[in-house]
């Protein structure tokens, strides 16, 4: 049903120009995946859908001004609630994600901030930005694995799960083009984390573009911390300590976060193309993952008469940090059919397998279709 009102909703689908400061913009997304457990405590197949309708509003008054408002008005919320996985099989914003968004009161709106330009010559300028932001609009950007709406669908291929970046809540950004390289700054106020505890998360990056005659390449070295905000791991229970004094152990404590994460991507003539993320978090709070490993490989069409089409294919495996977790292994693999400029149709395939230290491994599949419209 997704499918069918992505489609129906956008047969004809352009961006619309109210003048030349004014436009409205956005997409309207659909999918529906199926999962099939293959491995670990039996669970029947199950398919769930999901719809997101994001536009979005920038007015330009001075060539070194925007301002620009996102919305999301999602439905349903497709495997990601019911999922046995650790990493949510479709990293799009949803139903969830769009009410009393990172804990606040605020609904629907994603973004809103206002941008000013400093142009200093062609190739040296300075953006400051500030406002609602998603600061994955200035960091840890790919040019193949970056996209959940045209690109792979499991979260370990749009951010690594172990950035811990967050998204749409009050912070600023700057952004200095330099030539070949970019250094980027970015921080964010989020009301609540997974631990119920108001922090702030920043980052820094620094990226250089490197173009030969292979084609261009991005290669991108960021680095990301929070505030006291994110719960230690439970104490460990010792078997021969007196019960008397063990009744009540101490709460775990809250520490910092802190990641450093590469991300490259280049491409390998016309037709192929390649990318690599490699990430590393601290682990004095309880993690999912401590190293996470990623990488792919991108096809264009032209290789078969069909220049907007691609075919995308990633790996990955995540190190289990400090809980139950002993690691994960992804597979993905899709293509994405592109109808016209601005309609696109994706057959998408994963496969997951979480191993835990004690008890037994899941391990699955997961069959999708995707269609996402451009306006």
């Amino acid at each position: 049903m997704a499918l069918t009102l992505a489609l129906a909703a956008t047969g004809s689908a352009v961006a619309y120009d109210v003048n030349d400061r004014l436009a409205i913009n956005g997409l309207l997304a659909g999918a529906g995946q199926c999962q099939e457990i293959t491995g670990g405590t039996p669970l029947p197949t199950l398919c769930r859908g999901a719809l997101a309708f994001q536009p979005e509003v920038s007015y330009t008054p001075t060539k070194q001004d925007q301002l620009f408002a996102k919305l999301d008005f999602a439905g349903w919320n497709g495997l990601n609630p019911v999922s046995p996985f650790v990493l949510l099989p479709w990293a799009a914003t949803l139903e969830a994600d769009v009410h009393r968004i990172n804990g606040s009161n605020r609904n629907y709106l994603l973004e809103a901030w206002y941008a000013h330009t400093f142009a200093f010559a062609a190739d040296n300028s300075v953006q400051l930005t500030g406002g609602i932001i998603d600061p994955t609009r200035y960091v840890d950007g790919n040019a193949f694995a970056n996209d959940e709406y045209t690109q792979f669908m499991n979260e370990v291929f749009i951010n690594p799960h172990n950035g811990f970046i967050p998204a749409y809540d009050w912070g600023g950004a700057a952004v200095w083009k330099l030539g070949h390289w970019t250094f980027n700054g970015v921080g964010i106020n989020v009301t609540k984390n997974s631990d119920g505890y108001n922090y702030n998360w920043f980052a820094g990056e620094v990226g250089y573009t490197l173009t030969t005659g292979l084609g261009e390449g991005n290669y991108r070295l960021m680095y990301a911390g929070t505030s006291r905000a994110f719960l230690s791991p439970a104490p460990a229970t010792d078997p021969n300590a007196d019960p008397s004094t063990s009744m009540n152990p101490p709460a775990p404590s809250k520490q910092r976060r802190s990641a450093l994460m590469l991300s490259c991507d280049q491409e390998l003539g016309k037709v192929f193309g390649v990318f690599l993320r490699v990430s590393s978090q601290t682990q004095d709070a309880l993690v999912d993952y401590g190293w996470e490993y990623a990488g792919g490989f991108n096809v264009k069409g032209s290789a078969w008469g069909r220049e907007d089409d691609n075919i995308g294919l990633g790996v990955a495996y995540l190190q289990g940090g400090n809980g139950d977790l002993a690691g994960t292994k992804v597979f993905e693999t899709y293509y994405r059919l592109a109808i016209n400029a601005h309609i696109g149709l994706s057959a998408d395939v994963q496969y997951m397998q979480d191993r835990y230290r004690v008890g037994a491994s899941t391990d699955g599949w997961i069959f999708g279709l995707r269609a996402v419209a451009g306006f």
